[in-house]
């Protein structure tokens, strides 16, 4: 298991060196080849020439690329000064960047915003899952039934509506019309945990309700393939209570892919719910980030990029030492 992990988490350095590597080549390198300036995007284009010249200076645009990346690495890791002339900008590692335009670091303005976006991640992840996951099961146990045909049904209005038409009617309805629960806003949980839930609830309803209906489908498919296999067939004829052959041998076999698929849906979450965020006015990653594209804020954007890929691939190495526990071949591989 240790020689596992070791190779899990070489992969996982690596991965994120290659993700560096793209994500500083997509906003630096590819504006130089088609032919627009980088200073440009750090600064905006109705700045004086002077303003523009000393962007690049400070940013070292006119140096070679694999400087400029090396720099960028160093910030990661050391922390960057930005320097034109006696004027020193300094930026603390981990340093995802500086937004001159707003005069600030990216990392404490991003970690400002994170706890919003993992307590809506999170939050909605759990109601997914559990709620997907046994909607799903009890649909393939009872395959055929109005129970089955309910969720399919739930599930189809899930993956089909968007998040943005089910939350403002949710709002509405609920919120507004109802009464039934305050308006959607972030409560930090170590002011008022009863607050922070209450005022999350219908978010995390809404997020999730887009996310079960997909793991109601996709645990019934896993389930009914691996309820048909031979060694189902073989532990129900020897004799197996059917609560063990459904808990110990079929629900370990047909959960493993959604494993999979929840590491990336929560790892693309926590790099920031766009359209969630939006709609419910949450100032998250996701929020920050399309207020970035909006105004042009081009580190800000490269700092969002960089957390989400980040958690994408932190969430990837949990889903494979997952794996290497509840299946030991996978070790063995």
């Amino acid at each position: 298991m240790l020689a596992y992990l070791i190779r899990r988490l070489i992969n996982a350095v690596l991965t994120l060196l290659v993700v560096t590597f793209v994500t500083f080549g997509i906003f630096f390198m590819v504006p130089k080849i088609t032919g627009s300036d980088p200073a440009l995007l750090y600064i905006g284009k109705t700045s004086d020439a002077a303003s523009i010249e000393g962007i690049r200076v400070k940013m070292g645009l006119n140096d070679p690329v694999l400087v400029q990346y090396g720099k960028f690495l160093k910030g990661l890791v050391a922390g960057r000064d930005y320097a034109s002339g006696p004027e020193v900008t300094h930026c603390d590692a981990p340093c995802l960047g500086y937004s001159f335009k707003t005069e600030q670091e990216v990392t404490p303005l991003l970690i400002s915003d994170l706890p919003v976006t993992l307590s809506l991640a999170l939050g909605a992840a759990v109601l997914w899952l559990v709620g997907g996951v046994a909607a799903g099961i009890i649909s393939a146990l009872r395959k055929g039934s109005i129970w089955d045909r309910g969720v399919m049904v739930t599930a189809l209005f899930g993956v089909s509506l968007p998040v943005y038409f089910t939350g403002l009617l949710s709002s509405a309805i609920f919120v507004y019309w109802l009464g039934w629960l305050p308006p959607p806003e972030y409560v930090p949980f170590v002011d008022s945990p009863a607050d922070w839930f209450a005022h999350l609830l219908l978010p995390w309803i809404t997020l999730a309700f887009l996310f079960a209906a997909t793991y109601a489908r996709l645990t019934r498919a896993n389930m009914l393939e691996t309820l048909g296999e031979d060694y189902i067939r073989t532990a129900r004829a020897k004799g197996l209570g059917e609560r063990t052959v459904i808990g110990k041998h079929a629900l370990r076999s047909g959960l493993t892919p959604i494993i999979t698929v929840f590491g990336l849906d929560l790892g693309a979450l926590l790099g920031g719910a766009v359209l969630t965020e939006t709609v419910f006015n949450l100032r998250g990653l996701g929020y920050q980030a399309l207020t970035a594209i909006r105004g042009n804020d081009l580190p800000v954007i490269l700092g969002v990029t960089m957390i989400a890929a980040f958690f994408i691939v932190f969430a990837n190495l949990i889903v494979d030492l997952v794996y290497g526990v509840i299946d030991p071949r996978v070790r063995l591989g």
